[in-house]
């Protein structure tokens, strides 16, 4: 969930609590094997909704999204976004994807009080070339900015590196949403945006933990939030892709505790 930080404390994670995380985050990448499996022209949002529900209840998690902020809350256990809805698409059983649709599927789940988040966009069946290019691009902006996240770098580091990926792809970066600390909350300190300059902003520790997420455009920049106070949408009407991973920075480099 794409949604600036609450307060400006910093965490340092221990080992076992990192540990705790990467539980959370192994819930969520079967989610994500779950989606690529049934993910089909006809299939809705709902169903997608209800079948990632059902893994992270079993598995002794809880859906960190549902009941998330306040007027309204949010009512469901993913974000759904479908074409030029960029984050926060409320699922539904009455949206069916249709082929040559493109879906950003945003999930969170909370394991004995530990977050992870993580989202992927996917193509439905066949999509024009120039669609394909802008997830992988989203996808290669998100990979960029967390190879980015070592000790020693700055936040700037980080968001210039995805920035490169957009500009060299000529695609909108989305910037009032950006990427986030995480940990005992879903948004903690500090912001990480998808845009920056090399060498400027926090320096990157062993112990923190990001929630890395680029969201590019087919077109420009502007978004706007649509009647349902919750899905935000590109201004232009263009396409939009969202990825996102949870990081763990080790004195190595940076972890991902939301893939295999």
């Amino acid at each position: 969930m794409g949604i600036p930080a609450r307060g400006n404390m910093v965490t340092i994670k221990r080992p076992e609590e990192i540990a705790s995380m990467r539980r959370a985050g192994a819930v969520l990448v079967d989610v994500l094997d779950a989606f690529e499996r049934e993910l089909r022209p006809g299939i809705t949002t709902g169903d997608l909704d209800r079948i990632a529900e059902e893994i992270i209840t079993d598995a002794g998690a809880v859906p960190s999204f549902k009941g998330y902020g306040t007027n309204p809350p949010f009512p469901a256990s993913i974000c759904a976004s479908i074409n030029d809805e960029v984050v926060h698409g409320i699922p539904s059983p009455k949206r069916l994807l249709r082929e040559g649709d493109i879906v950003g599927l945003d999930v969170g789940c909370i394991w004995q009080g530990w977050h992870a988040d993580c989202a992927r966009t996917w193509p439905v069946g066949r999509v024009p070339r120039r669609t394909q290019e802008l997830i992988d691009a989203t996808r290669r902006g998100m990979e960029a900015g967390i190879a980015a996240a070592v000790p020693g770098n700055r936040l700037g580091d980080v968001g210039a590196a995805i920035e490169a990926v957009a500009h060299e792809h000529g695609l909108g970066i989305v910037r009032p949403l950006v990427g986030h600390g995480i940990g005992r909350a879903m948004h903690e300190a500090p912001n990480v945006p998808n845009y920056g300059r090399g060498g400027t902003g926090m320096r990157i520790e062993a112990g923190m933990c990001f929630a890395i997420e680029p969201m590019f455009n087919l077109g420009g920049d502007a978004v706007f939030i649509l009647d349902d106070d919750w899905t935000v949408a590109t201004a232009d009407r263009s396409l939009s892709a969202h990825f996102e991973n949870t990081v763990a920075i080790a004195d190595s480099g940076p972890q991902v505790l939301t893939s295999r």
